[in-house]
């Protein structure tokens, strides 16, 4: 495709078409009132110039060249915004797609009477386009990856916090499954705790875990002993009778952990090896 025409007809007309495509957007299923009227039609401003500046220095047959590195990285910049505004991939992609029908519009005008190079650059632009949009998708779904990630590792420290009982005790209650990536963090949570607080006793509690397997008593085994390396003893609490009947049945070795049924045994346990008492006042 000969770049002159769609160059020629986005500088002559730019802003028709940014009318033209604004219009097209307020009728299509993008929700202008996300993010506001005036941010997208400043964006759509922008691509068009930079579209027009990519035409007419680069090749229309490939959006991968040095010349299209300002117009990707836009559409990069668009796509992560709408990923934080909740607007979905298709109607990210809209935004792009909207552009065709006044862009062909013009190109109409343009070549009214060479209807060969009408055909051949419609069909060229469409393709332009085509790609255009799908760069579009991909940038948003990689940026909506990237934001499920980080709010998966957001709750899993949400899901393991580390609370002091008391002096020298740490409690970590676990709610859930045991996998590795949460035993990473497990571990590194209730470290972190030790050498802050230079608490002696740490109570793991189990009693939201729903299963214990190998591979949950292995997890909670390595934590055990990364915690012992910084000083800290462990006491298992929540050890329920299905659970008991499970560990023995798999041979997982807790000989030297203290493992208690309830959170208030091991904590009155801990409250032992640390030197405290509890004493109950009687009332008149």
């Amino acid at each position: 495709m000969s770049n002159e025409t769609l160059g020629q007809v986005i500088k002559q007309y730019h802003s028709e078409l940014l009318e033209g495509w604004m219009a097209v957007l307020k009728n299509s299923l993008v929700r202008l009132d996300k993010s506001g009227e005036a941010e997208i039609r400043q964006q759509a401003s922008q691509l068009l110039s930079f579209l027009q500046k990519s035409i007419e220095t680069g090749s229309t047959a490939s959006i991968d060249g040095k010349e299209w590195a300002e117009t990707r990285a836009l559409l990069r910049d668009i796509s992560q915004l709408r990923v934080k505004q909740g607007y979905s991939s298709i109607e990210t992609a809209m935004f792009v797609f909207a552009l065709k029908e006044p862009v062909f519009a013009y190109i109409r005008t343009a070549l009214s009477n060479q209807p060969q190079m009408l055909v051949e650059q419609t069909a060229a632009a469409s393709s332009l386009f085509d790609r255009l949009g799908l760069f579009t998708i991909e940038m948003y779904q990689k940026n909506r990856e990237e934001v499920i990630v980080r709010q998966q590792q957001e709750l899993l420290e949400l899901s393991t916090p580390v609370v002091q009982l008391w002096q020298n005790i740490l409690a970590l209650p676990l709610i859930g499954t045991l996998d590795s990536a949460r035993t990473q963090v497990v571990m590194e949570n209730l470290l972190q705790k030790i050498v802050e607080t230079g608490a002696l006793i740490a109570i793991i509690d189990i009693t939201g875990v729903p299963t214990v397997d190998t591979l949950v008593a292995q997890h909670l085994l390595k934590t055990i002993a990364a915690a012992r390396l910084m000083g800290a003893d462990c006491i298992i609490s929540g050890i329920r009778p299905q659970i008991a009947q499970t560990i023995v049945h798999l041979g997982v070795n807790l000989e030297d952990v203290i493992t208690k049924a309830t959170l208030a045994d091991a904590f009155m346990i801990a409250l032992k090896k640390t030197g405290a008492t509890v004493t109950v006042e009687k009332t008149a």
